[in-house]
């Protein structure tokens, strides 16, 4: 990033979703703990733990597990922020798909919360977007920018 505040908003809001992370292992774990061999069977828990018994995992619901790959990254710093505010709301979407599927208070206070603080994240990720077009509007970047016009001929 090459404004120092936008480093900071990354630094922050990235800070922010390695605790997200820690919060729902946190959930997973304590929620299945003290399963039996009957319960881990019964809700089809089996696959998981026989590979990582109850032990915290990054995968999805299909358990593919978590890669570098899902980090869209181009170096632009406009389509990188537009990256980032979709994840955001892709982030929100699936603690809305848990809300609907799930009924335990405590899970869904902390999923609540969550969910808060990604919206939170996406007005953020848009203050970035705002102040890094003023900026390149600024200096006229795309106007202006020697060479840009023969490599997108390209």
């Amino acid at each position: 990033m090459p404004h120092p505040e936008l480093r900071g908003l990354l630094t922050d809001i990235g800070t922010e979703e390695l605790a997200h992370l820690e919060m729902v292992g946190a959930i997973v774990y304590q929620l299945t703990r003290n399963l039996s061999p009957a319960e881990i069977k019964k809700s089809g828990f089996d696959s998981y733990f026989i590979n990582h018994t109850t032990a915290v995992y990054p995968a999805n619901t299909n358990g593919t597990p978590f890669t570098a790959a899902y980090i869209q990254s181009t170096g632009d710093v406009l389509t990188d922020l537009h990256e980032d505010m979709a994840a955001e709301q892709k982030a929100r979407t699936t603690y809305d798909n848990i809300l609907r599927l799930v009924d335990d208070p405590d899970v869904c206070d902390a999923i609540k919360f969550l969910r808060a603080r990604e919206i939170v994240h996406y007005q953020r990720f848009g203050e970035g977007l705002r102040l890094a077009t003023d900026r390149l509007n600024e200096k006229n970047f795309y106007a202006f920018t020697p060479g840009l016009d023969r490599v997108i001929q390209k």
